[in-house]
């Protein structure tokens, strides 16, 4: 009887700390798990208290901005992960689509016909790797369907595909779209990039993720002949005992951006610089962006070293246009040119250094170089391409860095003013294969 009773003390002890805590403590505002900002207040209106939004954002907002927000996940991820996760294919969340959806830039799928009435695709078959290196590991799964592989030091994060293999038509349209409007005046490529889960994905869980390989293969037999597809999957499947993938970050390691400059180089016939041309920098204690994707906290307690090359002789100046952009991430103004730093110093330990690359997404960047050829490169890419212009700087005279996600001019007028005589599409399988980003880059023609 004394046990109930010191039972029942404790527990509402502990819910009057709970409601003391969450009603009286200072609310979050920022999430360095999550990287990101926490639900603010809503404003109130008559109308959205009565249609019932109100109080549902008063709710979301109660439980996204509690007193103590990263402590409490970080002791939920101490106490997961000492459970047992069984691996079901119901607890993947997939993370690309997987069927491309009918809109209103179907015609997109129309394959460009050459001048004798012929359809005309790139055929480019890359082979498929079967992994060799962590094939045998021990797996489980975890928030959001984050594939965590190993244990200790060796932990790798892994996001799984969920993309079909007739996947990237309309992305593949895009491409040709560009070298139908740009003709024999600009070199078009199109370098699709696998993610670490395609090379490093144990064979327990196999039958959670779907392969990207055929995907790729898909997108570059849907090229025109006149467009030179950009193999980065053998090339990488080369070097996989390599660190050519962050372990704690959904992005490739620059080391795995490097091979695939390399490959880009050799196909658009312009010189390029072997590693021992550059200076090698890190960043200690690096973990990234998986960390808060998975909220595992073996990611945490697994940091990587985080190793960029800065290029030794040659010249180069980089000139940014910033873009302004609002909470829903619309770009709402952008700045005059402003010259700056390509590579950004992160201290050790922070979750940032893959911005070393230009600082970011969220701009325009153009790079001069002391490189002469007469050669003007435009990279269109998502976070990914980041990390390769680096490695370019022998091999182009300018190059120009934009992300689909916030270019906001005509591009055929861009490509005038700059006489850009190549342009790269170098964005990951996830992208590749989305409707709404094939749309988005045939906008930027319009």
């Amino acid at each position: 009887m004394i046990q109930n009773k010191l039972y029942i003390i404790v527990v509402l002890m502990a819910f009057l700390v709970y409601t003391l805590v969450f009603t009286l403590f200072p609310r979050s505002t920022f999430s360095n798990l999550e990287k990101r900002e926490l639900c603010k207040f809503p404003v109130f209106s008559m109308e959205r208290l009565l249609n019932g939004t109100f109080t549902k954002d008063v709710s979301f907002w109660f439980n996204d901005s509690e007193p103590f927000r990263d402590v409490f996940m970080s002791q939920s991820m101490y106490i997961k992960n000492y459970q047992k996760l069984d691996i079901l294919e119901e607890n993947v969340t997939f993370h690309a689509p997987v069927t491309e959806h009918k809109n209103a830039c179907d015609v997109l799928l129309q394959p460009i016909i050459d001048s004798a009435g012929v359809k005309t695709k790139n055929n480019c078959a890359v082979e498929e790797y079967h992994n060799q290196v962590t094939a045998n590991e021990n797996a489980k799964i975890t928030n959001a369907g984050i594939i965590i592989v190993g244990n200790g030091d060796n932990v790798r994060a892994l996001m799984v595909y969920g993309g079909k293999s007739n996947s990237g038509i309309k992305y593949a349209a895009a491409v040709n779209k560009y070298k139908e409007t740009f003709g024999d005046a600009v070199n078009i490529y199109c370098m699709v990039i696998p993610t670490a889960i395609e090379f490093y994905c144990p064979d327990k869980v196999e039958k959670c993720t779907k392969k990207e390989l055929p995907t790729i293969n898909n997108i570059y037999e849907n090229l025109h002949e006149l467009v030179k597809p950009v193999d980065v999957y053998t090339i990488l499947s080369q070097h996989v005992n390599e660190n050519i993938y962050l372990r704690t970050d959904h992005h490739w390691a620059p080391l795995g951006a490097y091979y695939a400059a390399s490959k880009f180089a050799e196909i658009a016939n312009v010189p390029f610089n072997k590693l021992s041309e550059y200076d090698e920098q890190m960043v200690q204690g690096y973990v990234g962006s998986m960390y808060g994707y998975s909220r595992d906290i073996a990611v945490k307690k697994a940091p990587e070293t985080f190793i960029y090359h800065l290029p030794r002789n040659v010249e180069y100046t980089t000139t940014y246009i910033n873009y302004v952009i609002d909470e829903k991430y619309q770009v709402v103004d952008e700045s005059p040119p402003v010259k700056g730093n390509f590579f950004v110093k992160f201290p050790d330990g922070s979750s940032g250094a893959y911005c070393t690359f230009m600082g970011g997404d969220s701009k325009i960047t153009q790079v001069k170089t002391s490189t002469q050829n007469n050669r003007r490169l435009i990279i269109l890419k998502d976070s990914f391409g980041n990390a390769i212009p680096g490695y370019l700087f022998f091999s182009f005279e300018e190059i120009h860095v934009i992300d689909y996600r916030y270019f906001t001019k005509d591009i055929k007028t861009y490509v005038e003013e700059y006489n850009i005589t190549d342009i790269l599409f170098a964005n990951n399988i996830f992208p590749s294969c989305s409707s709404y980003i094939a749309k988005r880059y045939i906008q930027f023609l319009k």
